[in-house]
């Protein structure tokens, strides 16, 4: 295996300009999302606040199906192109959504794209997310203590990305015309393009274990079951997506299955006879330990929500004669983290 000057392999930094890029694309979108939806599809804050609430928390819910996928059949590499493509697509589906408004009333030909690239951004994460930081770890031998450093080093491309995303996409789309948005949105679907083609190209070489064999080949063919079930999870998300406005229902599907799958996750887990004592133990850590994380991400993501319309409405971000858009609030916290870092 091929290594840098700071010892590390060089397929960390490959995934690192991977996961940069992707990042890129997913916080360049929610920079200036909920902006769109108020300003251009005309949605109150209430009725946008709950489709953004609902596409986060399907984001993080659908890498149990993807990481499912990927450890049983796909392997990471094949996950990761899958979930890369579906981002991609649905980044330009939120384009083509946005060249479709119209001034003064809501065009449902725009909705209807924004639903089509909010599922297929939900279903790409899925199988991208859970597999990228997978392999990080995969690069090294078991108790490796450059492992620590790695993830740390893939942590700043995570931010770098938050860093100039919303810079980009909320300098394109965010600029007091709502025809613009569509730029915003390009820029984060040419992101995505940009990350996983250099994963494409790239992983034959630098991608392998320490014994220099490839890391996240395919494990298996996949049977019709699981083909059916992935089909049926998408189709399953685009109509939860539209329930509401399909139905005029104030009914909240999406937090019933969220908390559903909170409940019956630990359960099909814990039975699981494959499962030794000792596993079952750590996955009891990590589900106390996530338990917790969730009211961290619950207020994490107001960044995306309710602060981008205080810092939109309610903040004064005139510097001189020029007007900081507001989705550049965005690039706060990263900048801080990257600031701060060890």
């Amino acid at each position: 295996m091929s290594s840098t000057s700071t010892g590390h392999p060089k397929g960390l930094y490959l995934l690192f300009f991977t996961e940069m890029w992707e990042r890129f694309s997913y916080y360049g979108m929610r920079a200036i999302f909920m902006l769109f939806m108020t300003q251009a599809l005309f949605m109150t804050d209430q009725d946008a606040s709950t489709v953004y609430g609902s596409y986060t928390g399907l984001v993080y819910l659908t890498p149990l199906l993807g990481g499912y996928i990927s450890d049983r059949f796909w392997g990471n590499r094949r996950s990761i192109l899958v979930g890369g493509v579906l981002m991609a697509i649905g980044q330009f589906m939120l384009f083509f959504s946005a060249s479709q408004i119209t001034e003064g009333s809501q065009s449902a030909a725009a909705l209807s794209a924004m639903w089509a690239g909010l599922t297929f951004l939900i279903i790409g994460n899925g199988f991208f997310k859970p597999n990228i930081s997978t392999m990080v770890g995969q690069l090294y031998p078991p108790n490796d203590r450059r492992i620590d450093g790695a993830f740390t080093i893939f942590y700043m491309g995570i931010n770098l990305g938050a860093l100039f995303s919303p810079l980009v996409c909320g300098g394109l789309g965010d600029t007091g015309n709502i025809f613009d948005f569509k730029w915003g949105f390009l820029a984060a679907g040419l992101g995505m393009v940009m990350g996983t083609l250099t994963f494409e190209l790239l992983k034959n070489k630098y991608l392998v274990h320490h014994d220099g064999t490839p890391v996240g080949m395919p494990k298996q063919k996949m049977d019709m079951k699981t083909i059916l079930t992935i089909l049926g999870s998408v189709a399953l998300i685009f109509v939860l997506l539209n329930f509401k406005t399909w139905f005029h229902s104030e009914m909240d599907l999406i937090g019933y299955l969220i908390y559903g799958a909170m409940v019956a996750m630990p359960v099909i887990i814990f039975s699981d006879k494959s499962l030794v004592p000792s596993e079952k133990q750590q996955i009891s850590v990590i589900f106390i330990l996530a338990f917790f994380v969730i009211f961290f991400w619950a207020c994490f993501e107001q960044a995306g929500a309710s602060l981008t319309l205080f810092a939109d409405r309610q903040t004064d971000r005139h510097i001189g004669g020029w007007e900081m858009p507001a989705s550049y609030f965005q690039s706060v916290n990263p900048i801080f983290i990257i600031a701060l870092a060890p």
